[in-house]
């Protein structure tokens, strides 16, 4: 289908591909380029959309491609031809790079990941059907082949899916001058694209230590390398949990990494790119998982999946509720005798549960971050308790003169005052201990607090103040 269209740009001085002139104010992608580039694909117009998004940097075309139908995605790759650079779809999300991938041939996949770093190959190959995995590894060439697949066969979210495997090492006994000299004569093909160090190995490739570029430039050009490496450089085993990995970046500040295996050879080196994306997927997932969502749910999901995957914590919430509803159930009485209770019951367990989710926040980022531990749990756990009875007296103060004045007589201010002092500090107990008691046992807090923590505040909000109420008005 033939579609009349104009080139129109967010800022006419610029090319249609400058990244700067792609974004709105909002840092979306702007909508006349958008609609140019849609149209441009749905016309099969090759030129116009090399054109428009032949110069556009990898992070930038990932986002254009987010952004338009699903249906042109795959057409718009095809249409960019050559000029696709692959690196592209690790920048999206992994359901948007799947259903990419499942339109692509694997012919076109092999040749585009290809000329890629091998973590962002390991990336785009991880999540494919074995069947597919195969095919696509077979077209590569052997060494590319084995390093790719090694790096496949690490376990997931290890240090060896998200190392790269070209490096620069260099023997001990070479001077500073040899090892400038034979990076400057080597092949580009046959180095990083970007690196901020060699690495010194043995014969037997086991890492000695590594000298950083801006000391090999300021070394004597006959300076040994043995002489000006540093020997003790962090390192991280290729089956480290990609979580202690980032520690290690944010601990020691650090922009690379090496990756040894068991017998310390040098497999592999880390940079701090991954290691963003790996931060910035972490607390993702922890928010996630604070709110029941699968951390694989993404915005491009289908109704469907989206669905199933919230429905079983949204069940283990419906059972709770019905637990802290049958503590309802034992006032019955109470409550027929005085509607008050009724009324104002859920302000002081709603109160309660509030607090509490203040404090599990706080203690699963603490234990995901290992701030929080066995050496410094007493003193933390003594500081939420202190934090409840003082906001519990001064929420129970406030809410009492509130009551009293409403209903119009003391006697039930005092009752939802000292109600709402015991749920709050039962509710900072609840939003401590129960992430730790989770975590001892191997479960995520993350996941699991919330539905318990929840109910711990309504049995005791519901209880307390029903409890007190009946013996403060005799109502038994």
């Amino acid at each position: 289908m033939e579609h009349d269209y104009d080139v129109v740009t967010a800022h006419p001085d610029r090319l249609p591909g400058d990244a700067a002139s792609i974004y709105d104010e909002d840092g979306a992608i702007e909508p006349n380029f958008l609609k140019n580039v849609a149209a441009a694909v749905s016309a099969g117009n090759a030129a116009l959309v090399r054109q428009l998004a032949g110069d556009l940097h990898e992070a930038d075309l990932g986002a254009l491609i987010a952004a338009l139908e699903p249906d042109l995605r795959a057409a718009f790759i095809k249409l960019m031809g050559s000029d696709f650079d692959f690196a592209a779809l690790t920048e999206m999300d992994h359901h948007i790079r799947d259903e990419i991938l499942a339109e692509l041939p694997n012919e076109t996949v092999a040749e585009g990941v290809r000329d890629l770093e091998s973590d962002d190959a390991v990336t785009i190959l991880e999540d494919l059907d074995a069947e597919d995995q195969a095919e696509i590894l077979e077209a590569l060439p052997p060494v590319d082949r084995a390093q790719l697949q090694r790096s496949l066969d690490y376990p997931d979210y290890s240090a060896g899916r998200l190392m790269q495997t070209t490096f620069v090492t260099a023997p001990p006994f070479w001077t500073a001058g040899q090892a400038i000299n034979i990076m400057r004569d080597t092949d580009e093909e046959n180095l990083p694209d970007s690196f901020f160090e060699i690495f010194i190995v043995d014969p037997a490739h086991r890492l000695l230590g590594n000298v950083f570029l801006d000391t090999l430039l300021r070394a004597k050009s006959s300076a040994k390398l043995e002489d000006i490496m540093c020997s003790d450089r962090r390192r991280v085993e290729v089956k480290e949990d990609r979580e202690e990995v980032a520690r290690v970046f944010q601990r020691y500040n650090l922009v690379s990494v090496p990756v040894v295996d068991e017998a310390e050879r040098l497999v592999g080196v880390i940079t701090i790119d991954d290691i963003v994306d790996v931060i910035q997927e972490e607390a993702d997932a922890e928010v996630k998982a604070l709110g029941g969502v699968s951390e694989q749910e993404e915005l491009s999901d289908t109704v469907w999946w989206t669905t199933r995957s919230r429905f079983p914590w949204l069940f283990v919430n419906l059972i709770t509720a019905f637990i802290a509803s049958s503590v309802l159930g034992l006032f019955e009485g109470s409550l027929q005798k005085m509607v008050a209770l009724a009324v104002l019951a859920p302000i002081v367990a709603s109160q309660g549960g509030n607090a509490a989710t203040q404090t599990m926040t706080v203690a699963v980022r603490a234990l995901a971050t290992r701030e929080l531990s066995r050496a410094n749990a007493l003193r933390v756990v003594l500081r939420e308790i202190f934090v409840g009875v003082l906001n519990g007296a001064a929420f129970g103060l406030i809410t009492g003169l509130v009551a009293s004045v409403w209903f119009g007589f003391a006697g039930i201010g005092v009752v939802i005052a000292l109600a709402m002092l015991t749920n709050l500090v039962a509710g900072a107990l609840g939003g401590i201990l129960i992430p730790q008691a989770l975590n001892r046992f191997d479960i995520d807090p993350a996941v699991s607090s919330s539905a318990f923590v929840t109910t711990v505040t309504d049995v005791v909000g519901y209880a307390s103040f029903l409890g007190i109420a009946t013996v403060w008005f005799g109502l038994a």
